[in-house]
């Protein structure tokens, strides 16, 4: 994997507070992982940012590599790697990632 990707990844990471790598677009969820993650955010009501790693194979790959996590959705909040669709859930589910997103959020207007 080059390191172009991961050096593109990085900063998509970094310039959004909620960064999520699905599959297809907030609009057209291409799986129901990305859907079922994307309805969670949908839901608290944050801006977030998306990339759809469906148009990019380099991108596909390189987000594997980049968190070490083999699956995709990839959720990074304030530029930490949170999980995937199945830990986003559980975290909204136990009340523990609106707080999250929440401080991410309003600490960028800080």
């Amino acid at each position: 994997m080059s390191d172009a990707i991961h050096t593109t990844i990085q900063q998509q990471v970094d310039n959004n507070k909620i960064m999520i790598y699905m599959k297809g677009t907030p609009e057209f969820p291409q799986c129901g992982f990305s859907a079922a993650t994307i309805q969670v955010f949908e839901r608290m009501g944050y801006p977030y940012a998306t990339a759809n790693v469906l148009d990019d194979d380099e991108l596909r790959q390189g987000i594997k590599t980049f968190s070490n996590w083999p699956t995709i959705p990839q959720v990074y909040i304030d530029g930490e790697f949170v999980g995937g669709c199945d830990i986003a859930l559980e975290m909204y589910n136990r009340g523990e990632l609106e707080p999250l997103v929440k401080a991410a959020v309003e600490g960028a207007k800080a």
